[in-house]
């Protein structure tokens, strides 16, 4: 694979007392989306996090856009252009929707051509523009989430889980800004258990167990294959 946008290679995570990732060696192309597969509590979010920052990996490299990243710090690491959306969301819930999104654009003011594209990808922003973040909806508190990885342009966005727990309208929105997202160039990591979303939008894919991948290739292979689902993950993505 030529010119990858991020590459783990044997990396090990300790989490306290407990060695959760055992080695992952991971490949994430250029400009587009990779899916982050596995069942709870193989790993996943552990590795975003490793890339990130906020865990900081025992032993192994990760080199981000030809650059290794093991040692950086996560301010530094978000300057270098990773944008992170954690499961959690993330969010300010005292702040206002513009407060939250001022926040996240480090490097300066909001740009206006910029956030015209995130309200027509998320209208409800617009329309609660003023509004608490914690008032918002569930689903709106995702979108807000999203919103502020992208009130920058980053080179690489890692998005854990973003349509856990939401309607299927509020998915569906979702899909069409990363799928906006990814046409604008994009490299995306997407932690995701909605099969459907992981068919429609991934590229490539990695599959998690025990702390390491034990599979990576092309989306459409493992989509097409319920009998390397079943193997992998225990499951087939025609009954999710």
């Amino acid at each position: 694979m030529s010119d990858p946008i991020l590459e783990l290679s044997a990396v090990h995570t300790d989490i306290a007392q407990y060695h959760i990732l055992q080695g992952v060696d991971l490949t994430v192309p250029r400009g587009g989306v990779t899916m982050l597969l596995g069942r709870n509590g193989v790993g996943k979010t552990t590795t975003l996090r490793t890339i990130i920052g906020h865990w900081q990996a025992r032993s192994g490299s990760l080199r981000f856009n030809g650059t290794d990243i093991t040692s950086m710090p996560t301010p530094a690491r978000a300057r270098a252009g990773i944008g992170f959306v954690p499961e959690d969301m993330g969010i300010f819930s005292d702040l206002t929707v513009e407060e939250n999104m001022i926040l996240a654009a480090a490097s300066g003011p909001l740009d206006p051509a910029r956030m015209q594209w995130i309200f027509r990808a998320f209208p409800p922003l617009k329309t609660f523009w003023r509004a608490e973040a914690g008032n918002l909806s569930g689903g709106q508190k995702q979108m807000l989430s999203i919103a502020r990885a992208m009130a920058e342009e980053r080179k690489l966005y890692l998005i854990d889980e973003p349509t856990k727990g939401l309607a299927p309208a509020i998915i569906s929105t979702m899909a069409s800004a990363l799928r906006d997202l990814k046409a604008k160039g994009a490299s995306i990591l997407l932690v995701e258990q909605n099969f459907a979303v992981a068919k429609a939008l991934g590229d490539t894919a990695a599959v998690m167990d025990d702390g390491r991948i034990v599979w990576a290739g092309e989306m459409a292979e493992l989509a097409s294959d319920a009998a390397l689902q079943d193997r992998l993950m225990g499951l087939s993505m025609e009954a999710h």
